[in-house]
């Protein structure tokens, strides 16, 4: 099955494939693209298929187009939530001029290693970019491996040295396994990477953070923590799982992943509060979180809002500041996912979705701007190209 979302014409063409093995998954992709003239094409592929064999036959089929994109814990489709499937958006050449570069062994990624990186990317962009007009704006789009656990270091090097540049992407996905993410770039498939994407285009856009989380009075402080691994070890000089399901109201012995996507902690960065989320309870009362955690750190207990109502106006805010948008480029936590399902909203949020045209992938974690967060759609809208006056 495949459906295809736009013509050959417009700025970004989505199309999507749900097939029962990875070389036909490339196969649907590449023939209803085959008539565009693209600057990139990003795709989101469900760890359902084998992404060295997709990607591999994509690349085949498409020589001339640069590929990038990332596995997913599910897929933001022109239908709304999915799964199992490939998602695949790509880029008229008309509208974007695109420069990338990935990163390799995150595992000892160090800054100036990420600071060398952007000096190239950035030398590279502005040598495909000084034939753009001054109306032209440029944004960042950043797919790391979901598993590294070096997103806070990797988004801080990037931030520092791309200046005004702002930057949005996912951690990548496996499903709920949570044992293997991969990348795409140059026609192959790697774990431990990242790559990041520089995009210049005249085409109106925004960037936004929405979460459904406002701040409670109860505060809990990690006294205890392996910040290597992000493992919480003690809250408020108590074992972190004891002491966070007395906060939240949950029995201990009840936490799961459904427990922690209804009850995430919030740290208050620059006057603004930000999710935390937690993974799992480790055998010994730790609790493995999804960001980035440091002894002495105030977690504060979070309070629920409606998740459609919260949404639904960000994008109607969003479509009113723009004009018009021709599609949200989304990248929401899969906890978040998990949450909506919990309180039986899913078939609401997913038409949200299909309605404002919000494609993209749900993550392990989110990126947005300096910042890497759980629990939130991140993303950016994208305006119309304008029509010349008859």
């Amino acid at each position: 099955m495949a459906k295809q979302n736009g013509s050959a014409t417009d700025s970004i063409v989505v199309v999507q494939a749900k097939t029962n093995g990875p070389q036909e998954a490339a196969d649907e992709i590449a023939r209803q693209l085959a008539a565009a003239d693209l600057a990139m094409l990003v795709v989101f592929v469900s760890p359902f298929y084998d992404p060295k064999e997709f990607i591999a036959e994509l690349s085949r089929q498409m020589p001339d187009v640069p590929i990038f994109g990332c596995t997913t814990a599910g897929e933001l489709s022109p239908g709304g939530w999915d799964e199992d499937s490939v998602v695949a958006m790509g880029f008229n050449a008309a509208d974007f001029v695109i420069a990338a570069r990935p990163l390799f062994d995150l595992a000892t990624f160090r800054v100036d290693h990420g600071r060398s990186m952007c000096t190239e990317l950035q030398n590279e962009f502005a040598q495909r970019t000084e034939h753009c007009d001054h109306t032209d704006d440029s944004f960042g789009l950043l797919f790391i491996d979901g598993m590294c656990q070096r997103e806070e270091t990797i988004m801080s090097a990037i931030y520092a040295s791309l200046g005004d540049i702002p930057v949005v992407g996912g951690s990548a996905g496996d499903g709920l396994r949570f044992e293997k993410s991969w990348i795409f770039y140059g026609g192959e498939a790697f774990t431990n990477a990242a790559v990041l994407i520089l995009i210049r285009t005249r085409l109106p856009f925004r960037t936004f953070k929405c979460d459904h989380f406002e701040p409670t009075s109860t505060k809990m402080v990690v006294t205890e923590a392996d910040i290597e691994h992000r493992i919480v070890k003690e809250l408020n000089a108590e074992p972190a799982a004891l002491e966070y399901s007395r906060a939240v109201g949950l029995s201990d012995s009840k936490l799961e992943l459904f427990s922690f996507a209804a009850h995430p902690v919030l740290v208050r960065v620059g006057g603004a509060y930000y999710a935390r989320s937690i993974q799992r309870t480790n055998p010994d009362g730790s609790l493995q979180f999804f960001c980035a955690i440091d002894e002495g750190m105030v977690l504060t207990v979070a309070r629920e809002r409606d998740p459609i109502d919260v949404t639904s106006r960000l994008l109607q805010e969003l479509t009113e500041d723009l004009g018009e948008v021709s599609m949200f480029i989304g990248f929401e936590c899969v906890l978040r996912r998990l949450d909506v399902e919990q309180r039986q909203l899913s078939r609401e949020m997913s038409e949200l979705y299909r309605r404002n045209k919000v494609i993209g992938f749900q993550t392990y974690g989110e990126q947005y701007r300096s910042m890497h967060v759980n629990q939130t759609l991140t993303g950016i809208a994208i305006g119309k190209r304008a029509v010349a006056p008859q």
